[in-house]
């Protein structure tokens, strides 16, 4: 039969085979290597290697954003987190690398709706208003206030509540046209940063992630990968440089690969049926969502931008802003008793308590923005610009957001991983092979 004739060909073509396989007993090898002696000292080689990456890359981890105030004797018997011992340079790259192109202050604060900021300042200071009027009567002229009839403090109260909506449009329209002569907008980020170094980190490690998680086990799999090499090269080479030197490779390298990984190639990259981009720039709407979202509840919001405004550098502009607005009030209020109230007050009382008002008002200014849900919905609208455009980011430019995250003393931490490897070899040398090698 052919089909007999074919199996007795094939047959014949394995024989040999077969024979050297009996003659090398090729079975019988992994009981003799599992029973050789040195067997567990090679097999820690890989295995030793594979902790070193990943132990490295954690520390390199860790030392990037840990502790975030400095630990120990000063100047150098200690440490400090990369990121927040360089709060300030790093919160201005923050700004140049990624904030500045994603929008103005006059761009994010028009997308806040300056007229609904008026209506909450108004909403929220029309029921303080007899409050606050009583307040700075009482200290101006308390007899006299006292002495003036309810009715007449009554048609007071009730022209300033009329009055108000109108010098709180006309004030927020003037911030609104001369909003970089108010605020300093890199300043209001920086100090908010510097000044929160906890949030600083967070920026970083909530964009990223994902990929600080892939550094630390990718460790692991390249140190691992490492140590096969090192082994091989320890058979043949069993000489005593060879395995701090393998050590102080996987500490360095690990770190070097995982880096690149994460941002190399920028753009897709076809490669067979592949298509390969660095991680970090794979999940560029993910990215933004997260961030976008933690930059507008944090540090660019109404609350932030107004309490920069009359707190910054510029403050005495802004407050000398709200100061010319808000005076009119007093004159608009009093206009139907002028010549009674200016006989009974005087000229002079009289410019006294517009200055007051003046100066009450930007007390207060603050206070409404300390509802949570109105700086929520302000905060979304920014949110949605933020993100939208940061997805559209090229990707040399989005990497920006995490980049200097690892550039910043990149070398001092993959020394540190070089130096930690070593000490790893050199245990590993004395410990495990030490016997072997005397």
């Amino acid at each position: 039969m052919p089909w007999a004739g074919t199996a007795t060909v094939i047959f014949d073509m394995l024989r040999p085979m077969w024979q050297l396989l009996q003659s090398l007993q090729i079975w019988a090898w992994p009981a003799q290597i599992f029973d050789h002696p040195e067997f567990w000292k090679y097999a820690s080689i890989p295995v030793v290697a594979g902790l070193v990456g990943w132990g490295t890359n954690w520390a390199a981890i860790e030392l990037t954003f840990k502790p975030v105030e400095f630990k120990g004797i000063r100047p150098f018997l200690g440490w400090q987190g990369i990121i927040p011992s360089k709060a300030g340079r790093m919160a201005g790259i923050f700004v140049d690398s990624t904030m500045s192109k994603l929008g103005t202050l006059p761009e994010l604060f028009q997308e806040m709706e300056p007229d609904k900021i008026a209506d909450q300042i108004v909403k929220v200071m029309t029921p303080r208003l007899e409050r606050y009027t009583d307040e700075i009567m009482f200290r101006q002229d308390d007899a006299l206030w006292r002495s003036t009839p309810d009715l007449v403090k009554q048609r007071i109260y009730a022209r300033a509540r009329d009055h108000l909506p109108v010098l709180v449009d006309r004030l927020m329209a003037e911030a609104n046209s001369d909003i970089d002569n108010l605020v300093d907008f890199k300043e209001m980020i920086v100090s908010r940063l510097t000044g929160d170094r906890a949030l600083l980190n967070r920026l970083f490690l909530e964009s990223g992630s994902a990929e600080f998680k892939f550094i630390v086990r990718s460790g692991l799999y390249f140190g691992f990968l490492f140590g096969l090499i090192q082994l091989a090269v320890w058979v043949f080479y069993p000489e005593p440089w060879v395995l701090p030197t393998f050590g102080v490779l996987v500490g360095y390298a690990t770190n070097w690969i995982a880096l690149n990984v994460i941002f190399r190639p920028l753009e897709p990259t076809r490669i067979g049926p592949w298509t390969f981009q660095g991680i970090f720039l794979r999940r560029q709407k993910e990215v933004a969502a997260s961030w976008c979202r933690l930059v507008t509840t944090e540090i660019v919001n109404v609350r932030s931008v107004i309490h920069a405004m009359l707190n910054g550098p510029k403050q005495e502009r802004s407050r000398e802003l709200v100061r010319r607005s808000i005076a009119p009030l007093v004159r608009e209020t009093v206009s139907p008793f002028d010549l009674p109230v200016e006989i009974a007050v005087g000229r002079d009382k009289m410019e006294e308590i517009t200055e007051k008002v003046g100066e009450k008002s930007v007390e207060v200014s603050t206070e409404p923005f300390d509802d949570w849900h109105f700086n929520q919905e302000r905060s979304q609208r920014i949110e949605s610009l933020l993100r939208q455009r940061m997805e559209e980011m090229p990707p040399e430019e989005f990497q920006g957001l995490l980049r200097p995250c690892f550039q910043e003393d990149e070398l001092k931490l993959i020394l540190v991983g070089a130096f930690l490897g070593l000490l790893a070899g050199l245990g590993q040398l004395f410990f495990v092979f030490g016997d072997t090698l005397l």
